[in-house]
């Protein structure tokens, strides 16, 4: 990836962390990336997998996310913190991708205890299935890997699953319809003192349709850095079972 095109998105992204309260423009965003808007909005697209404004409404759902589980703040005030004038808009934006009202995310405490397939999807009896693969030294696990309609995981996964550790994987009965392939794990690297890294990979998109009996799709396993979109999605918790795996030599 070019260096400037690399230094301009992340100044916009800097930009939008920075002003999540505030409403910010597309050209907003292009002054921050010193780049024309039309431009701007193209490269942003290649850099991160989506829309400036797409990935602007992650990072604010996943700020709601935080404060909702460190903080005492009211969902009302929150709400506002991190740029909705409408409470009832943001407590529907963030159901719908991070599959729980924020009350019940506060209760949860951040985890889910579960997942359902999005059920009223029915299935093609068709399977996509690969191998996941780490990018780096590093022992990682547990792995969710789910389908999505977007290069983001919110909103119900049309199948998933959840794995001891990288290896192959298997998602039967997909609906059909275009799907990324995203994983979400955290993990242990012998040259990392700083405890656990999460891990991220995509590929995709993988089309079903009629006559499709299987599709393959390997997927490496690499650590997130800023240009990924937040997880939206409420996940189990993966760590404990991170930090009971032994660190591979």
């Amino acid at each position: 990836m070019d260096e400037i095109v690399r230094q301009a998105v992340a100044r916009a992204i800097v930009t939008m962390r920075d002003n999540l309260g505030e409403r910010l423009t597309i050209d907003d965003l292009a002054r921050a990336a010193m780049f024309s808007k039309f431009h701007f909005t193209r490269v942003f697209l290649r850099v991160t997998g989506l829309s400036p404004g797409r990935f602007l409404s992650a990072l604010r759902l996943a700020e709601a996310k935080r404060l909702l589980t460190t903080t005492v703040i009211s969902v009302a005030d929150i709400s506002h913190q991190v740029g909705y004038n409408s409470v009832g808009t943001f407590s529907a934006r963030f159901s719908g991708s991070v599959g729980v009202s924020p009350s019940g995310y506060r209760q949860l405490r951040g985890a889910a205890p579960r997942l359902a397939d999005r059920q009223v999807q029915p299935g093609s009896g068709a399977t996509v299935r690969g191998q996941l693969r780490v990018s780096c030294p590093a022992d990682v696990g547990p792995v969710f890997v789910g389908l999505f309609a977007a290069r983001i995981a919110e909103g119900a996964p049309a199948r998933y699953a959840i794995l001891p550790g990288p290896g192959p994987y298997a998602l039967a009965d997909v609906p059909q319809g275009s799907w990324y392939v995203l994983t979400h794990a955290y993990g242990t690297t012998p040259l990392d003192n700083h405890g656990l890294r999460p891990f991220t990979g995509l590929t995709g998109p993988v089309t079903i349709h009629r006559g499709v009996t299987a599709s393959l799709a390997d997927v490496r396993l690499r650590p997130r850095h800023g240009f990924d979109p937040p997880v939206l999605l409420a996940l189990p918790d993966l760590r404990p079972a991170a930090v009971a795996r032994p660190l591979a030599s």
